[in-house]
């Protein structure tokens, strides 16, 4: 399937950049997560990723506003996609597939030869990007999800 086009009014690409996480971005990053999950990421973990030499984490920002983020670890030869998260009113507009290609190529930069990711089996429209994308499904992790017990799916794309 062909890439989505952006469609958020009065957004070209070149007009979304991403900049590697940092401490002034916490605050607003942790406002999205309690927005998008049932179980978000803490504080504490979004200053791990900024501590960890292993994490490679992009904000993205529409002029001055953070619109979502995309976080991996790198380890060995594999990018183990860590997050992935668009705010609500960019949702389904081609952003998730920008945040995608841009770690995708983070992670081919820095040598990894796959991706991996885990994302809920009742994430429909995740699956979808990510299955456009190429991943594929490689597994199920019973019960991933401590609060809800949800199984996550297991996903693999080859760099």
């Amino acid at each position: 399937m062909s890439k989505p086009r952006l469609d958020i009014p009065g957004a070209e690409p070149e007009s979304i950049r991403f900049v590697p996480l940092a401490e002034e971005h916490i605050d607003s990053l942790m406002a999205i997560e309690h927005e998008a999950y049932a179980e978000p990421w803490t504080r504490t973990m979004f200053y791990e990723e900024l501590r960890n030499d292993l994490s490679f984490f992009y904000v993205a920002f529409r002029d001055d506003e953070i619109i979502g983020y995309v976080g991996f670890w790198l380890v060995l030869d594999e990018a183990h996609i860590t997050t992935v998260v668009v705010k609500r009113p960019y949702r389904g507009r081609g952003l998730g597939w920008m945040l995608m290609e841009h770690i995708l190529a983070r992670a081919r930069e820095q040598g990894a030869r796959i991706a991996t990711l885990e994302v809920r089996v009742s994430n429909e429209r995740a699956i979808s990007l990510y299955q456009r994308m190429g991943f594929r499904t490689v597994g199920i992790r019973k019960g991933y999800y401590p609060r809800t017990g949800e199984d996550a799916q297991v996903m693999l794309l080859e760099l």
